[in-house]
């Protein structure tokens, strides 16, 4: 029984991280947990028939438990793009100005892509599946996932290139305001300053 806790346990923490961030991909941060909690209960059950090499079974029926979710709500996972803010090799790690603005951009353009595009990416790059074993997840062959998703990386790729462009555009713009701004500023303190009418009566003038 200890052996089976010990295995256990080396289990949950080879894949928990991974498996989170996939959940987190498709569904809100609270069913992203359930789904994770699911998952290993069924691991938990089925420790004995486990793979040699289990991550890709997990995956499996973390999706499984996802789409179960979607059939009893009957509503659609809306904060799917919430994975890049997870960074599974580094951990949590301070809030520091770039890192955020980086995770803005990155999670802008993942919630421009499709659903398929997201679950191609994060099962990639946030589950750190292989090619094969990431084929098996999505039921489909290994060259076919490959072209999916070398597709869903141009895609990605176009959409965070025309975001920076816009941020470019819209930096520029408020710069040339700002300086037309500042230009209207020293026009007018170049200006003369108004005519004063004289207060000394008509009478007094020599």
């Amino acid at each position: 029984m200890q052996e089976d806790v010990d295995r256990f346990a080396e289990l949950y923490r080879a894949n928990v991280d991974a498996l989170f961030a996939y959940a987190l991909s498709r569904s809100s941060p609270d069913r992203a947990a359930e789904v994770v909690e699911e998952t290993f209960l069924v691991a938990w059950r089925r420790l004995a028939q486990l793979p040699a090499e289990p991550r890709p079974w997990l995956f499996g029926v973390a999706r499984k438990v996802i789409s179960h979710q979607r059939r009893a709500s009957q509503r659609q996972a809306a904060l799917g793009v919430r994975a890049a803010a997870y960074d599974t090799s580094r951990g949590v790690e301070p809030d520091h100005a770039e890192h955020v603005v980086e995770h803005q951009r990155v999670l802008g353009a993942l919630g421009r892509l499709t659903e398929a595009e997201r679950e191609l990416l994060c099962l990639s790059a946030w589950g750190k599946l292989s090619p094969a074993e990431a084929s098996r997840v999505l039921g489909c062959t290994r060259t076919a996932f490959l072209v999916r998703l070398h597709r869903a990386r141009k895609r990605f790729e176009a959409v965070l290139e025309a975001e920076d462009c816009q941020a470019e555009g819209s930096a520029f713009a408020a710069k040339a305001t700002e300086g037309q701004g500042r230009r209207g500023e020293a026009t007018s303190r170049l200006q003369p300053p108004p005519r004063r009418l004289s207060t000394i009566p008509e009478e007094a003038l020599p």
